[in-house]
This record gives structure tokens, C-alpha cells and sequence, in this order.
């Protein structure tokens, strides 16, 4: 399991430009006029995580399989999308398909690049899209209630009741001006808030494309961006979309001698996935053998059996127990063995939370 994140901003931000870097293709076409990505691109890149390749080498696998992560780039929009501008209908019904949100903001100042507001500001821009969003959501649950209004007079329902209820929530937040992830929802009301599938209530990144010069530490722009993002309790990264597209045509070796040059630890695909996975809640466990080293996504606090479901349901289904070892114990016993031997290979029941960097194997019955 990997996510989905959908790319979004207005026209002329580099998106599309950011979207080609980081799937290393030129599905989505870049140019300089609004509304040049037509249709959503989706591209899925392998999660980048070196602790799979240190696995691999010990175990000596054959094979490596990362994690994936899906990028969808989706048409950009103007003001009034909300009510189908541009292509705003398209565009509010691609986001849903999503797991959250990648806000790509134009932070750089480029005269041969038009902005399709005219201005360069990163915070009115997040503030458009925003409203545009929340104007959606606004209509959207207006019709569920009054729909719901119906079966509630039917007689007893309790879904019906727990939408009607949460859906009044969501319209309290959205008519104070707040998206609905700002919504306190409980547990036990969580499934129920996601079938929803309100647009503002996804995770949301900002992602501040800035200048080449600008790509290591930022500029006042971005630092506006981050401090907006801190007031939402939202996160934000620095990327230049341009140097992610320039690295992503080097041989690896070349790559890691460019991002030296331009005084970057890691490229921008790396710091992207981290923050998305930061922002939903995410962590990875690894399956080890001389066939394959594979990684796995899962949310933070999942049990054992739910893990294992991810390979496969029948995982699930006739769990019995899982042989773990902490990434630090696989890499300081040399293996398996070793681990064994140090006395931190553990077998774990149905409770047990799978903690990140976990090397699982499960034991079930078919």
C-alpha cells in the first residue's frame, strides 16, 4: 500500500513541471498557458528508503521491491471553479480520488512565465484554491442534507443519522470560513467521515516551487508559505521543480554529485514522500529473504494481522502469529541469525502494533 497524492494549483505554478521530475517522465505537458494538462496524468515512482537496500545486501535477495507512491497531477484551476470555471468540475472530482493534497505554490518571480492572477503570492494563491475548495464542499453538503432530510422523516436511521450529523459539522466549520479537516471527528466516527469524501478535509503540503538559487534554504516567499502553514497546522516543503526536473535525467551518481553542487542533502522526491508521509500518518515495515527484500506502507498503529493483510487477505484471515525484528537488530546481528543469536528476534500475537522498520514474517493458516 503506497498513496495517492494529488498535485493541484493554479495555472503556471510548475506543476506539471514538478509532476514530470518526480514520475521521471514527460507525460504531463509543461507550457506556459493555463489549463495545458488536460486530463490528470498519474504516475507511480518507487518510495526511495535506503534501508531496503542495506536488507537486500545482508539477505542477499535477488530481487528489491520499494514501496509506491502515486502522484496524480491534476488539471489546474482558476477562481470560480467552484461553480465550473476553467475546468473546475473536473478538477473538484479528481481531488476526491485522493489521499491528500500537494499545493504546489509559485514562489518565484519569472517575467516570461505569466501568472494567471497577474501577482506573485504564494498565500492569496493557497487562499483562492482554499475558498474554492470550501465553496465546493459547501454545495456539496447542502444537497446531502437536504437528501438525507428525506430518509430521516422515513423513520429510524441510524447511518442516515450519523451523516445527517457530521455533515452539519462539516457545514458549521465551512460556513465560519474553516475547511473541514479542522473538524474534530471521533474514532469511532472516522469511516463514516471519509465515505464523506469532503475536499477539505484531505491532508494538505504546500510545496513551494522557488528559483534554483533558492532551492537549499528557501526565500521570503516560501517563508511566508511556512508560517501559513504552521497557523493551519499544516506542513510545507522547498523545491525547486526545475532542478528536480534536471536531476531526474543524471545517472544516479551524477545526481548525488548535482545535489552536492547546489548544497542539498537529498533530492526533492525524497523530502516530498517524507512530508507525505509525516502528514498521513504513514510508516513502512520490510518482508526479507533471498527471493525479494520488499517494503510495505501501512498507518502508523496498525496491528499485526492488519499488516499482514496488505500482502494479502488470506494473511489476515488465518493469522497467527509474527516473527519480527527491528531494523536496527536485523542490521547489527548480519541477519536473521545474528538477531537470533543477540536475543532480539520476538514472536508477536494479534495486539501486537507494528512499529516502523519492522522485518516481518508471518505465520498463518490457509
Amino acid at each position: 500500500m503506497g498513496f495517492k497524492m494529488g498535485i493541484v494549483g493554479l495555472p503556471n505554478v510548475g506543476k506539471s513541471t514538478l509532476f514530470n521530475a518526480l514520475t521521471r517522465t514527460a507525460a504531463a505537458q509543461a507550457a506556459n498557458f493555463p489549463f495545458c494538462t488536460i486530463e490528470p496524468n498519474v504516475g507511480e515512482v518507487a518510495v526511495p528508503d535506503a534501508r531496503l537496500d542495506k536488507l537486500a545486501a545482508i539477505a542477499m535477495s535477488k530481487q528489491i521491491i520499494p514501496t509506491r507512491m502515486t502522484f496524480v497531477d491534476i488539471a489546474g484551476l482558476v477562481r470560480g471553479a467552484s461553480k465550473g470555471e476553467g475546468l473546475g468540475n473536473q478538477f473538484l472530482a479528481n481531488i476526491r480520488e485522493c489521499d491528500a493534497i500537494a499545493h504546489v505554490l509559485r514562489c518565484f518571480e519569472d517575467g516570461d512565465i505569466t501568472h494567471v492572477e497577474g501577482r506573485i503570492d504564494p498565500v492569496a494563491d493557497a487562499e483562492t484554491i482554499e475558498t474554492e475548495l470550501m465553496l465546493a464542499d459547501l454545495d456539496s453538503v447542502e444537497k446531502r442534507l437536504a437528501n438525507l432530510a428525506r430518509k430521516l422523516r422515513g423513520g429510524a436511521d441510524k447511518e442516515a443519522a450519523d451523516q445527517d450529523r457530521l455533515l452539519r459539522n462539516a457545514l458549521k466549520a465551512l460556513e465560519s470560513g474553516q475547511p473541514a479537516r479542522t473538524v474534530k471527528v471521533s474514532e469511532d466516527d472516522q469511516r463514516q467521515w471519509r465515505l464523506l469524501q469532503l475536499l477539505t478535509s484531505k491532508p494538505v503540503l504546500y510545496v513551494c516551487n522557488v528559483e534554483e538559487s533558492s532551492a537549499a534554504s528557501g526565500n521570503s516567499q516560501s517563508d511566508r508559505v511556512a508560517t501559513m502553514a504552521a497557523a493551519q497546522g499544516a506542513a510545507s516543503v522547498v523545491i525547486s521543480a526545475r532542478i528536480e526536473e534536471e536531476i531526474s535525467q543524471l545517472a544516479e551518481g551524477e545526481a548525488v554529485m548535482f545535489l552536492e553542487e547546489m548544497g542539498l542533502h537529498e533530492a526533492g522526491l525524497d523530502r516530498l514522500i517524507k512530508a507525505g508521509y509525516k502528514l498521513l500518518g504513514l510508516q513502512t515495515y520490510f518482508t526479507v529473504g533471498p527471493k525479494e527484500a520488499r517494503a510495505w506502507t501501512i498507518p502508523a498503529g496498525t496491528l499485526a494481522p492488519q499488516a499482514a493483510g496488505v500482502i494479502h487477505g488470506d494473511f489476515e484471515k488465518g493469522f497467527i502469529r509474527a516473527e519480527t525484528i527491528a531494523f536496527d537488530d536485523y542490521i547489527a546481528g548480519n541477519g536473521e541469525g545474528g538477531a537470533k543469536e543477540a536475543g532480539k528476534f520476538r514472536v508477536e500475537g494479534k495486539t501486537y502494533e507494528v512499529k516502523d522498520g519492522d522485518v516481518l514474517h508471518f505465520l498463518f493458516s490457509g
